[in-house]
């Protein structure tokens, strides 16, 4: 009923002086405020019972009926013409509701959990096809050395030995050869500028 005040623009409190708009506005107040004394109750059981026991779309469909009542003050100020008419316009109201709704199916919520995502390794080959790609870009003795060392787990003796050069030459090579691959990634944005 709240919302049909709103909507008509009326107060709830009677001022002391009324203009002739105001005074419009107290007499439909007064109006509606009396089909809901005569009627509300019986219409929002009317229109829950039609509903399934929907009394929020009751309530809704009530306020609508008033609502439209306001447009025929004058043949509803009758206490004996207004009670079918607004059982017939709450019936059509619920008949326009089911209407909609077999339009529109009700949405049921999904019973079904969503999928639970799977490891599937998309990104670490991604990632890894994103270092080769940086790897061709280094020198043939860096390359050399990172394969040696980081993929193939060689010791720096082992590596030294392999490549026929001096240990420290190896980590030296390795230490230059980290930090040409660390920019290569970072043009790639695969590493941002902390690392």
């Amino acid at each position: 009923m709240r919302r049909i005040m709103d909507a008509v623009g009326a107060s709830t409190e009677p001022p002391t002086s009324l203009p002739a708009s105001a005074s419009e506005g107290a007499d439909r107040e007064a109006f509606v405020r009396e089909l809901y004394e005569q009627h509300g109750a019986d219409l929002l059981r009317y229109a829950a019972r039609l509903l399934g026991g929907d009394w929020h779309q009751a309530e809704d469909v009530v306020q609508e009926a008033a609502a439209r009542a306001l447009n025929h003050l004058d043949i509803l100020r009758d206490a004996d013409a207004a009670r079918p008419w607004l059982f017939t316009v709450v019936r059509n109201l619920v008949i326009d509701h089911h209407r909609s709704r077999q339009i529109r199916p009700t949405e049921v919520p999904a019973t079904e959990r969503p999928e639970t995502p799977t490891a599937d390794h998309i990104d670490r080959m991604l990632t890894s096809q994103v270092v080769r790609n940086a790897l061709r870009e280094l020198s043939a003795q860096h390359e050399e050395v990172i394969r040696l060392m980081h993929y193939s787990r060689y010791s720096v003796a082992d590596a030294a030995e392999h490549l026929g050069v001096p240990p420290g030459t190896v980590k030296s090579r390795s230490y230059y050869a980290i930090r040409a691959l660390k920019a290569a990634l970072r043009t790639r944005g695969v590493l941002d500028g902390t690392v």
